[in-house]
């Protein structure tokens, strides 16, 4: 296939998925009191962010021309959701907000797979990848932190 027929492929969801990631670490770094996660988190919003800068370009020629701005509704779902059982869970507010947060990393993971399958520009599929083995460290220390949180 000619590389000017290939187009891109579900970048804009990967972006959707990563604005609704870093909106919902925002809201869980504000529900958290312990420094050090805090801070965890902003090195994962910075993560999110650089990804969302570096897949906008393509966001924006899968958009015909349009930057992707929105959020992923099953996202701001479980930010909700989160919130509200927060109230009622027996789990501590830490280990209830990072355990929906390897949640949204599972899902992040899930639709970069979903794009790396599809035809995409050599250099979308560059990013794609390096993205990918950031996000999957994202992951890993998310599982660990879930795991640390327990009680």
């Amino acid at each position: 296939m000619n590389t000017q027929e290939i187009e891109v492929n579900n970048v804009s969801n990967i972006v959707k998925t990563m604005n609704g990631g870093i909106e919902f670490y925002q809201k869980a770094k504000q529900e958290i009191s312990e420094n050090h996660i805090q801070g965890f988190f902003n090195k994962i919003i910075d993560k999110k962010e650089l990804a969302v800068f570096k897949l906008q370009k393509f966001a924006v020629k899968e958009n015909k021309g349009k930057l992707e701005s929105g959020h992923d509704l099953s996202i701001k779902a479980r930010e909700y959701y989160t919130q509200i059982s927060d109230v009622f869970s027996k789990e501590s507010t830490t280990h209830h907000y990072v355990s929906q947060l390897e949640e949204v990393e599972d899902k992040v993971l899930k639709d970069i797979d979903a794009a790396l399958q599809q035809d995409q520009l050599p250099e979308c599929s560059a990013v794609l990848r390096q993205i990918q083995a950031d996000m999957k460290e994202c992951h890993d220390e998310m599982k660990a932190l879930k795991q640390s949180t327990r009680h």
